[in-house]
């Protein structure tokens, strides 16, 4: 079942909630979609097919679209918006994007890094952090003080970085390379940047990685 949501924050957000079938999920994924001025949508295949693959887990996914055009500022804010209206609503909540949204979501997870003083971050707001983040195809940076590669020093959660060896379409070697130094998970695709018919395997490797940090609290 997918409901309508209004994502408060003071922008245009809207987003479309894919519930697991049982109704009692108690994780959610915010998944961030491409570029906005490139046909990036809620609706964009890849987040459909993850949407898809948790729900038949038994995890819920909040797919949403971004408010006006801010030059990546105001997307990753609507990002962090989505990720605090999650965790007022589920015990756990893990992020996904694709390609400009990977990286959104990678510079959200670091928004959510604790502060020795506990203050808000430079964007004025202090998002919740999330249990683990999943970036498929991130591009480097979204303008020069929106470096997914320099956000990994302030990730405090596991990252997984996915990518295709043929992409030509996004700077995702800095990314991958960095995950590696920082030892986080790297998956490779024989791919190009749209992962054309492979958008399920895509989805399975992501929900594998995202439910083993989202559903690790039903265990113990």
């Amino acid at each position: 079942m997918t409901e309508t949501v209004l994502v408060p924050g003071g922008r245009d957000v809207r987003a479309s909630l894919d519930e697991a079938e049982d109704g009692n999920a108690t994780a959610c994924v915010v998944a961030c979609p491409p570029h906005p001025r490139q046909s990036g949508h809620r609706g964009d295949d890849r987040l459909v097919a993850v949407g898809d693959e948790l729900t038949d887990r038994g995890v819920d996914c909040l797919r949403f679209d971004y408010g006006a055009w801010d030059e990546g500022y105001g997307e990753t804010a609507d990002a962090g918006n989505a990720v605090a209206w999650a965790a007022d609503r589920y015990d756990r909540v893990g992020l996904f994007g694709f390609s400009f949204g990977a990286t959104v979501a990678l510079l959200t997870a670091a928004e959510g890094a604790p502060t020795d003083d506990d203050e808000q971050s430079s964007s004025g707001r202090q998002t919740p952090s999330v249990d683990a983040v999943s970036a498929l195809a991130p591009t480097a940076r979204l303008a020069d003080d929106l470096d997914a590669v320099a956000s990994f020093d302030d990730v405090p959660v596991p990252v997984q970085v996915l990518y295709g060896t043929r992409d030509d379409t996004v700077e995702w070697e800095p990314v991958v390379e960095r995950a590696r130094e920082t030892h986080q998970s790297v998956v490779e695709f024989s791919a190009d940047h749209f992962f054309i018919g492979q958008a399920g395997k895509v989805a399975v490797r992501v929900a594998d990685f995202l439910l083993s940090f989202l559903q690790a609290a039903d265990s113990r």
